[in-house]
């Protein structure tokens, strides 16, 4: 709890200091989301709606088995319903919308939906399995298609930006690149998803570095107001947890996180400030790719970190949860710190 407050201090002073403007739909996205959060709990508890733990992970998660889950209904609506409002507050908005406001929005509900949906056949199924990898990774490319339509509709330029190195043009390789962030960024933020507190914490404090570095204002309030809904699901999601994301918040979150990205010409911010996600998702690749190398070369598989992702490995060297949680908070708070250094240095 004291993590969790001390990262919401800290997150709130910073917002303060550097955009005043968007404290009260920050601020009401983190108080709506807590509040949402209390009020969903004993619903869920009454549906049954616990997570099912898997019996590959660590041996002292098993005590989390029926933990209420689908979290990620509790806090996503709030921080888009609290930004959708206060860009109706705005007279330059009274008479319409802003397209790439609403197609980050309607990304961020159609992943939490593919989440929705692999969290309720876990519930209905009572197993670990949920949507098929199959079935989940089609439905993930599927509204990554649907989003680079959107892009290209629009005449997003096929680049990509390095402050202060330049801008390399891609051409018609921006569209993989493009699909490749979205699916990715998807299943890092849920791979990350596997701690109380940890996802919700680092996408918390990216979201932050994301908002203060788009150039799209309104964009800018929504990162914002996601990160305060963030925040507000932390008073339930600390540890020990009383509720679960799910694969309805970390999908959502990852499509959130790559729609601004892409949006805002800002891959760069998001491979670095998001280096947690990063190398959370690199832990699993590397860890299987080992796996299966050296089960073809000596018929016996092997491991190159006690477990993946790379939680795992810290927490079976020996770490607490909130060592681990609190060590990732501050190395995503350090790189967030770096990206906005290396913009205003590069004049960007």
């Amino acid at each position: 709890m004291a993590l969790s407050l001390g990262l919401g201090l800290a997150l709130s002073t910073l917002v303060i200091g550097i955009r005043p403007q968007v404290v009260v739909p920050f601020g009401l996205s983190a108080l709506g989301s807590a509040l949402l959060g209390s009020l969903l709990i004993p619903g869920l508890r009454r549906w049954k709606a616990g997570q099912v733990i898997r019996q590959e992970g660590p041996q002292s998660h098993q005590k989390k088995a029926g933990t209420p889950t689908m979290g990620g209904i509790s806090f996503l609506p709030v921080g888009l319903l609290v930004a959708g409002i206060w860009k109706g507050l705005r007279p330059a908005y009274a008479n319409g919308w802003d397209p790439h406001w609403l197609a980050v929005a309607l990304l961020t509900l159609a992943y939490s939906f593919v989440g929705w949906l692999d969290d309720w056949l876990v519930i209905r199924q009572q197993s670990n399995k949920g949507l098929s990898p199959k079935h989940k990774l089609l439905l993930q490319v599927g509204v990554a298609l649907g989003f680079c339509v959107y892009l290209a509709w629009q005449g997003i330029p096929t680049s990509l930006t390095l402050p202060g190195i330049g801008t390399l043009s891609l051409g018609w390789l921006f569209w993989p690149l493009a699909l490749f962030v979205l699916v990715g960024t998807n299943n890092a933020v849920n791979l990350t998803d596997g701690m109380d507190g940890l996802a919700a914490g680092v996408v918390a404090i990216l979201l932050i570095g994301l908002g203060l570095l788009h150039r799209d204002p309104e964009l800018s309030v929504l990162a914002f107001t996601l990160s305060g809904a963030c925040l507000g699901f932390l008073v339930h999601n600390h540890h020990r947890a009383r509720l679960f994301m799910g694969d309805t918040g970390s999908l959502g979150l990852g499509g959130a996180l790559a729609g601004l990205a892409l949006l805002g010409d800002q891959l760069w911010a998001l491979a670095l400030m998001g280096g947690v996600l990063v190398a959370e998702a690199l832990s699993v690749m590397l860890q299987v790719g080992y796996f299966q190398y050296t089960r073809r070369k000596t018929g016996t598989g092997r491991r190159l970190l006690r477990m993946s992702p790379l939680h795992h490995h810290l927490e079976l060297g020996g770490w607490s949860e909130v060592q681990v949680v609190g060590s990732l908070y501050g190395i995503t708070a350090l790189l967030v710190g770096l990206g906005w250094a290396w913009w205003h240095w590069t004049g960007m």
